[in-house]
């Protein structure tokens, strides 16, 4: 399962029904400096799977990087124990359930900076997103915020995809930009994305862009 997209960082993905919906989540995989992985966005990790990470490394950190993409944190967390838990903003009010967790920050934490960095995109408190960049690779790993879906789809998945503004197409969907409370302070964490030498962008939601990333993500964060 585990597709790779360049020297040190894969992507994994699981399809799941939400509201009727066929959808496909990624989870990214990141080989930090100490051989330790990195998970963003967990799905669900089958033997198979798990082999398959097992012979890259230890997972040392899992990611919930918004207040949606949460629904696998305790069964992966519970298949390695070991594992530091970093959430957004907010999550852990939302699940008391879930395990103990570190808040993620607007800058990166001392366990992955200087290799991963990161923006919190201030004004969508419904979603609380953290956009990260993997350094090595160029590759921005957005995950709700924003979207381009690719492929074969199911008649209502393409047409919830055209109603969005997704359907082959990054941008920032509709449905996000209708929860934005503060337009300025989202403006603002995407200029600061934007900063970033991006040549690969990865989203939750479906496709990887990597033909003229920086231009396609500039395109689509310019409608925040």
């Amino acid at each position: 399962m585990l597709v790779p997209l360049a020297p040190g960082i894969w992507q994994a993905q699981r399809g799941f029904t939400v509201a009727g919906l066929a959808m496909t989540a990624t989870m990214t995989i990141v080989q930090l400096a100490d051989g330790g992985l990195w998970l963003h966005s967990p799905i669900r990790i089958d033997d198979a799977l798990r082999a398959e990470l097992a012979a890259i490394g230890p997972v040392r950190y899992v990611v919930a990087p918004n207040l949606v993409h949460h629904l696998f944190a305790n069964k992966c967390l519970a298949l390695y124990p070991q594992a530091r838990f970093f959430g957004a903003p907010g999550l852990q009010d939302k699940r008391p359930d879930l395990a103990p967790m570190t808040a993620l920050a607007p800058q990166a934490p001392p366990e992955w900076r200087g290799q991963i960095d990161q923006v919190f995109m201030a004004g969508i408190p419904r979603v609380n997103e953290t956009v990260f960049f993997h350094r090595a690779s160029g590759s921005v790993i957005f995950t709700d915020v924003c979207q381009i879906w690719r492929g074969k789809l199911g008649w209502k998945e393409s047409l919830f995809a055209h109603l969005t503004g997704v359907r082959n197409t990054l941008t920032v969907p509709r449905s996000i930009r209708l929860l934005v409370k503060d337009k300025a302070a989202l403006r603002t964490c995407a200029l600061q994305v934007l900063a970033w030498p991006v040549t690969r962008v990865i989203v939750a939601h479906n496709s990887v862009v990597e033909q003229d990333a920086h231009a396609a993500l500039r395109r689509a964060l310019g409608v925040v």
